[in-house]
């Protein structure tokens, strides 16, 4: 265990394990379970990266969602790999509950719902039996209440971990100035939501209070946010500014009825209803294709620049590091692109994200290896605008020259 804390600290901290008190606050928040969904677009993923049959997919694994829904893209083989032990017990979750559970309505209860009683005992009798010993130790273990992780199933996951207790407290001191975020939810078309957003939901981010509660770098390591990254979004405007134009986005950009991301800020979860927008791996359409091509993946608590290390030239075709660049160092950066480069194959893409708008790699990477690769910098910001979830400056695609 102490080695697996230190991995994280080193992905935190960078290579010399110093940083500073926030830096080290953050390090220690970000061992426990921090996504119980994660929080970038697997459309847009697969648009941008085009994924086709045959081809092998390193990405890191967070929340486990977009891993599964990569598979609606047919690949041959998705290797996930995450420093974050309960993200991975989530993700081996995730396959084993695809592959076991025995139908459709019983997987979408279980992660779609999240929070019937009867998930516990599907996962009693159809998932226990199959996970491997140390996922299963993960669940069945305590939480700081005392109760078994796996009840968060009967109890609303999705309000769990860093992320979820994050939206609960936004949701909390919302109520304070008597403002309910899930009214949103209650809009018939984008106008209202824009009409919502701009009378009720904007005035909050120019309150004394508030402005000065986001200024502080630990209001957001709910969101994933390391101090680095707060500094990289914040930029030169307050942060409170930054935050209402991504709520902005968010609120009034997408149609409710294909945001499951705005249902989960503004309601805490998956909507109820039987057309309630879902992930792709959720999707009724998608369930025989993920339960049939669960067996591609594999989830490694290891990092990204480790596996890749221990792995053949040309091995890889498809790349997705989600904002984990933000957290690096430069020599950090050189070592995860001299072994992307070295595996990649011919014709190979990268996708990431970045809390500013701008791609983090020019002046930080080696002429000689940033050369290697095409940035496409038209497409990237269709994409960025593209994206549902909305918290990111930017999403950002490279191809192989």
């Amino acid at each position: 265990m102490a080695e697996k804390n230190r991995k994280i600290e080193q992905a935190v901290l960078g290579h010399d394990g110093g940083g500073k008190l926030w830096d080290r606050a953050f390090a220690f928040a970000f061992k426990g379970l921090v996504y119980a969904q994660i929080w970038e677009d697997p459309v847009v993923d697969m648009d941008a990266l085009a994924i086709k049959p045959g081809h092998r997919v390193a990405t890191i694994a967070s929340g486990g969602c977009n891993v599964l829904s990569y598979l609606t893209a047919d690949p041959a083989a998705i290797d996930a790999v995450d420093l974050n032990t309960a993200h991975v017990a989530l993700g081996r979750l995730k396959l084993a509950a695809a592959q076991h559970l025995p139908d459709y309505a019983a997987f979408r209860r279980f992660f779609a719902e999240a929070d019937r009683k009867e998930n516990i005992a599907a996962y009693e009798a159809h998932v226990r039996p199959y996970l491997d010993e140390t996922s299963r130790a993960y669940w069945e273990g305590r939480d700081l209440t005392g109760r078994r992780r796996i009840r968060g199933f009967a109890r609303g996951v999705y309000k769990r971990g860093l992320l979820g207790g994050f939206i609960g407290m936004a949701h909390l001191v919302a109520k304070l100035y008597r403002i309910d975020p899930k009214e949103l939810l209650d809009a018939k078309d984008i106008e209202e939501q824009r009409a919502i957003f701009e009378k009720r939901l904007a005035p909050i981010f120019d309150k004394r209070f508030i402005r000065w509660l986001t200024d502080q770098p630990a209001s957001l390591f709910g969101l994933g946010i390391p101090p680095a990254q707060f500094e990289a979004l914040a930029g030169d405007a307050k942060m409170s500014d930054v935050l209402r134009a991504r709520l902005e986005k968010l609120a009034c950009d997408f149609a409710l009825e294909d945001n499951y991301f705005a249902w989960q800020a503004f309601g805490r979860g998956y909507g109820k209803a039987d057309d309630a927008p879902l992930p792709p791996y959720l999707q009724e359409t998608n369930f025989e294709a993920v339960r049939g091509r669960a067996d591609r993946v594999t989830v490694r608590h290891i990092s990204m620049t480790e596996h890749l290390a221990s792995s053949d030239d040309e091995s890889h075709d498809r790349y997705i590091l989600l904002d984990a660049q933000d957290w690096m160092s430069d020599t950090q950066l050189t070592e995860l692109w001299t072994e992307i480069t070295r595996t990649a194959r011919p014709g190979a893409r990268v996708l990431f994200r970045t809390a500013a708008e701008e791609s983090l790699l020019p002046g930080r990477l080696p002429d000689a290896l940033l050369s290697n690769w095409d940035y496409r910098e038209e497409a990237s910001k269709d994409f960025t605008k593209w994206d549902r979830s909305s918290i990111y400056g930017g999403v950002h695609l490279y191809v192989l020259k």
